[in-house]
């Protein structure tokens, strides 16, 4: 975690009058959940719980987001702008981040966003686990077993590439959808996820 005094020292405080606007965005699926503020105590008191809290400019008080909801944003990593007078946070939050039960502030704009749906799309898989298998496409293929979504991976695999060689971009684009929708599948069976990929992507990328 961050030294507070090291990046307190770097804030352009009297440029924003003593209230630093903070960007919070999911750290898994780099959606922007909300924006706040901080003063000095609050960015201390975040640093040492290493949970976001905000200067409420209504309550005119410090406030630990969750501390009633229990939906806390847990801080992942953080980053001033080049101007020092923005603060961007990554969190993993625990619950919806809006006061309105949404994921997001943002949600109308948020939720069209194609690497967050994708994100989405993968917690929503994830939650299917233990659904009703008459009622979920999804819960059916996680009660099937492993060999056989790994079977179906194979298979739209396939499909894929048959589309591929054909030429046929409208049958592609519906057959990498589905090789995707599997995968996802088969990547939460074994407890894994996109995250998991690209961090394997990344180490391949530094070598």
């Amino acid at each position: 975690m961050h030294n507070f005094k090291e990046l307190n020292k770097q804030i352009a405080w009297q440029k924003v009058n003593g209230l630093l606007p903070v960007i919070i965005q999911d750290a898994q699926s780099c959606e922007v959940l909300m924006l706040g503020f901080m003063d000095e105590k609050a960015l201390e008191k975040s640093l040492q719980s290493s949970k976001v809290v905000f200067f409420s400019r209504t309550k005119n008080r410090l406030w630990m987001k969750g501390e009633q909801s229990g939906n806390f944003l847990n801080i992942v990593d953080l980053s001033l702008d080049c101007d020092n007078d923005t603060l961007l946070i990554a969190v993993n939050p625990t619950g919806p981040t809006c006061h309105t039960g949404n994921i997001s502030c943002f949600e109308k704009l948020s939720k069209n966003l194609d690497f967050v749906f994708l994100a989405r799309l993968q917690r929503l898989i994830n939650s299917r686990k233990n659904a009703d298998e008459n009622n979920s496409y999804t819960a059916k293929l996680f009660k099937s077993g492993t060999k056989r979504i790994a079977q179906k991976v194979g298979e739209e695999a396939v499909e894929t590439a048959l589309a591929a060689t054909v030429k046929d971009k409208d049958e592609l684009l519906c057959e990498a959808a589905d090789l995707v929708y599997h995968l996802s599948v088969l990547l939460a069976d074994v407890n894994l996820n996109f995250g998991d990929v690209i961090s394997k992507l990344k180490q391949r990328h530094k070598a």
